[in-house]
C-alpha cells in the first residue's frame, strides 16, 4: 500500500492542473480513435457482445484523473479485474498519450462524479474497536460470499457459472478506502457498471459499519504495488 500512497502523491502533483485545451484535443482524438468503439462517444458505454463485462459508463466514474490513467496504462486486470475486456494500451500509447486521454475523459465524462466522491466527508480515524470488528465481521458475512475469504475475488458465488458474477480482486485494488466505503455505500451501478451484482449496502448498514469495512479491506487485503 506505502507505493499506491507514494503514486496518489505523486498524482497529486502531476494531475492537478485545470483543463488544458491542447492536451483535450489529443486526448479526444485519441478516445475516439482507440476507446468510443466500447465506451461510445459519449462516455456511457455501448452493450458489447461476447463481453462478461460490459464497458463501464464514464460518465459516472468514481476515478481521479491519475487513476483512469493507470487503468488505461494497465489495464483493468492488473487492478483486480477478472476478466480482460480493458485492456493495457502501455505497450501502444506512450504515458503522455494516455495521459491526455485520462485528461479528455475526466474533464469531458468523470469530472462532476469524481469531485462529488473527493468532496465527500470521509474520516475513518476514529472508528472504535468495535466498529472495527464488525466490519470485519460483515466482510466475511457478506462481502467474502463474492469476492473470496481473502478478497481474491473466488468466492462461493462464482462457482455457479449461471450466476455469470466477476467480482473483483480487492487485493489488486486501485481504489482509496474512501472510494470503497463508497461503492460499497452505493453499489457498482451508481458508479458506472452495467449491471447491478456489487449491491448498494447502504441501505442495510450505516455508515460506520460500512467504514468499519472498507478499513478491513484497505489494511488487511490489499497488497500494494
Amino acid at each position: 500500500m506505502k507505493t499506491i500512497l507514494l503514486t496518489a502523491l505523486l498524482g497529486a502533483t502531476l494531475f492537478a492542473a485545470g483543463m488544458d485545451e491542447g492536451t483535450m484535443h489529443k486526448g479526444k482524438r485519441l478516445f475516439e480513435q482507440t476507446c468510443s468503439g466500447c465506451h461510445g462517444k459519449d462516455g456511457k458505454g455501448v452493450m458489447q457482445g461476447g463481453f462478461n463485462v460490459q464497458p463501464r459508463d464514464l460518465t459516472k466514474s468514481m476515478l481521479t484523473e491519475e487513476q483512469l490513467f493507470l487503468v488505461a496504462k494497465k489495464g483493468a486486470f492488473h487492478w483486480g479485474a477478472v476478466t480482460t475486456g480493458m485492456p493495457a494500451w502501455e505497450g501502444v500509447y506512450d504515458d503522455d498519450s494516455l495521459k491526455a486521454v485520462a485528461h479528455y475523459i475526466y474533464h469531458t465524462f468523470a469530472k462532476e462524479s469524481s469531485q462529488k466522491v473527493q468532496a465527500y466527508p470521509y474520516d475513518s480515524s476514529k472508528l472504535s474497536q468495535k466498529a472495527l470488528k464488525r466490519g470485519k465481521k460483515i466482510f466475511f458475512r457478506n462481502c467474502a460470499y463474492c469476492h473470496g475469504k481473502e478478497g481474491k475475488g473466488n468466492g462461493v458465488a462464482t462457482y455457479n457459472p449461471e450466476k455469470s458474477i466477476f467480482p473483483y480482486d480487492l487485493t489488486k485494488l486501485l481504489l482509496s478506502e474512501k472510494q470503497i466505503f463508497l461503492f460499497a455505500k452505493y453499489g457498482g451501478k451508481h458508479w458506472g457498471s452495467q449491471k447491478d451484482d456489487m449491491p448498494g449496502w447502504g441501505v442495510k448498514y450505516d455508515d460506520e459499519t460500512l467504514m468499519g469495512v472498507a478499513r478491513y479491506v484497505e489494511e488487511h487485503l490489499k497488497t500494494g504495488r
